[in-house]
């Protein structure tokens, strides 16, 4: 019997009536849509996608990286213990037969597995992939379950701060290639960090926790932060205060240098140790030209637990928006940091390899550039066809695949119609709506003449070439273009 003959006709209409309704606002008809969190990616996405990545990418490598990928998901057990409070976001895998897993949470765990486990002890590497976390997604705000990383990671015994400046430099050259508007980088260290907190009375037990409420100072008042830590953590009303204090101080290198004069952090070795590399950190970031670009900002924590050194967050002052409309606020764009500990986790004797890293936040930038892009009503093409192979004739089928494929051997990208007659003007209203550039026409009187016409899809103007010089013509032409 079938469906509709079970139900009576009223609860068959609320049933069809809540299949067929959207299950979230971006929804319509009645396919549901992907996970909370998730998106897809058109060809217009793609387009846009690939160039940011191509730019990214670039810059890596005119830096000496090497490419690398590493598993989609791990042991659960090399993951754990390695984010602090965030390791709750991660996504564990059912079992499947005796192994723990999850999908990876960031990049820079799995590196630094990889180089316990193959015993590198240095290399400079750039991995682009995805990454997993189970944490309320915002797609205003560009931010994912699901997304994609780009990171940039030096790793082995090198002087000090010379690997870590570099990284602040890769950053800035992103930025200025991407043309997102004025940014700058918040830069800060976790030995200060820590020779804070122990100035200020925190409890070393709660130095992580502490530090995981700072790092929230982006996202929440200082009121509201400070009633976490106070309420919620069990820090004493009169330290929080204390570290109030602090984390409302940013400036340049002559904040680094009222740092040493300070009362409090002046007698911590660890905060001392801090300053020290952060006022060399600025040396080598005025000789790489990008020292107004970075700003020392003492509510800057990182919440990762890893991070041992210099830590720093690119933030974009605003997104180029039109008159009267909100500027986008996405958050930080990029960021990282020094974690020397983090290989000597995974190594048996455990023998460290030094490490500093950064992190470019491509959905977020994906999201800037998008908008960027609706609101000035660009329009992206999505293929790369150069040359249309088009025939006014019917029965000229054969001619059209001998002459693609002449084009193809070339090396020229090519498309045609999968018809065998189609008529001229679909061919024609084809090119001018994708964008290809130039149309090859053959017809009877070209192939009894021995030529070949090309037609510029701009200009509509059309010439009449020898057959034996298509291939020349034509690279000629998309090398002056």
């Amino acid at each position: 019997m079938p469906l509709l003959g079970l139900l009576p006709r009223r609860a068959w209409a609320a049933l069809l009536s809540q299949l067929l309704r959207p299950p979230c606002a971006s929804c319509t008809g009645a396919v549901r849509c992907q996970s909370q969190g998730t998106r897809d990616l058109s060809p217009q996405h793609m387009v846009v996608r690939e160039k940011i990545l191509d730019l990214v990418i670039s810059c890596f490598k005119r830096h000496g990286a090497k490419g690398m990928d590493t598993p989609a998901f791990e042991l659960k057990e090399t993951l754990t213990e390695k984010y602090g409070e965030d390791s709750g976001l991660m996504y564990d895998l059912k079992d499947q037969g005796g192994e723990l897993l999850s999908l990876r949470y960031d990049l820079t765990v799995p590196f630094a597995r990889y180089l316990a486990m193959n015993k590198v002890k240095k290399m400079k590497r750039y991995h682009v992939g995805k990454v997993w976390r189970r944490e309320s997604p915002s797609i205003v705000q560009g931010r994912y379950r699901e997304f994609c990383q780009c990171d940039f990671d030096i790793a082995g015994q090198f002087d000090p701060m010379i690997p870590d400046a570099e990284c602040l430099k890769i950053i800035c050259e992103i930025l200025s290639g991407l043309q997102l508007g004025d940014f700058f980088i918040k830069v800060n260290d976790r030995r200060i960090v820590d020779g804070m907190f122990a100035a200020c009375g925190v409890p070393e037990s709660k130095f992580r926790a502490i530090c995981s409420s700072i790092d929230k100072l982006d996202k929440m008042a200082w009121k509201d932060v400070r009633h976490e830590m106070v309420a919620k953590k069990g820090l004493a009303p009169e330290v929080a205060d204390r570290i109030g204090d602090y984390v409302q101080c940013h400036g340049g290198v002559s904040l680094v240098e009222q740092m040493f004069q300070d009362p409090r952090l002046s007698q911590n070795k660890q905060a001392l140790e801090g300053l020290e590399d952060l006022k060399l950190l600025f040396e080598y970031l005025t000789l790489f030209g990008i020292a107004e670009k970075i700003s020392f900002d003492l509510s800057l924590a990182r919440g990762l637990d890893y991070y041992t050194g210099v830590i720093y967050e690119a933030v974009l002052l605003q997104t180029p928006t039109q008159a009267g409309e909100e500027p986008l606020n996405v958050g930080s764009v990029a960021a990282g940091g020094r974690y020397d500990g983090l290989v000597g986790m995974f190594d048996p004797k455990g023998h460290k390899v030094p490490c500093v890293g950064l992190s470019i936040g491509v959905e977020r930038i994906f999201y800037i550039v998008e908008q960027r892009m609706k609101t000035k009503g660009e329009k992206v093409r999505t293929t790369e066809t150069q040359v249309f192979v088009a025939t006014p004739q019917k029965n000229f089928l054969q001619e059209r695949l001998k002459l693609i494929t002449e084009l193809w051997d070339a090396g020229i990208k090519a498309e045609m119609l999968y018809k065998n007659n189609p008529k001229l003007l679909t061919q024609l209203h084809y090119c001018e709506s994708t964008g290809i550039p130039l149309v090859v026409i053959i017809g009877e009187q070209e192939l009894k003449e021995g030529i070949i016409k090309i037609r510029s899809v701009a200009s509509r103007e059309e010439v009449a070439i020898k057959r034996e010089n298509l291939v020349a013509e034509i690279q000629k032409r998309l090398s002056e273009s």
